[in-house]
């Protein structure tokens, strides 16, 4: 029977998750070899490795109008339609 009261998870230190990472993409060393030997879930790796990651660039685009701006341009459409029809 499980004990009560709040489960506890280890907490790893920002080092131990970089050597992880670091670990995982060298070069020959498969990724299931490393979770085995440091006794960690694969799922906690592969989000360390996420978190790794530069950030992804977004495009700034000028062309681009907000969702805002999309709709009162459509309602002035839908009413200009309106308006022509009834001519």
């Amino acid at each position: 029977m499980p004990i009560p009261g709040p489960r506890t998870t280890p907490r790893y230190s920002a080092q131990f998750k970089a050597t992880a990472v670091r670990l995982s993409q060298m070069p020959g060393v498969a990724v299931q070899d490393v979770v085995q030997s440091l006794y960690i879930h694969p799922f906690m790796l592969s989000r360390w490795r996420k978190q790794a990651r530069p950030p992804r660039q977004t495009s700034c685009r000028p062309d681009r109008i907000s969702i805002s701006e999309a709709r009162r341009t459509k309602t002035w459409l839908d009413t200009d339609k309106h308006s022509r029809t009834e001519r």
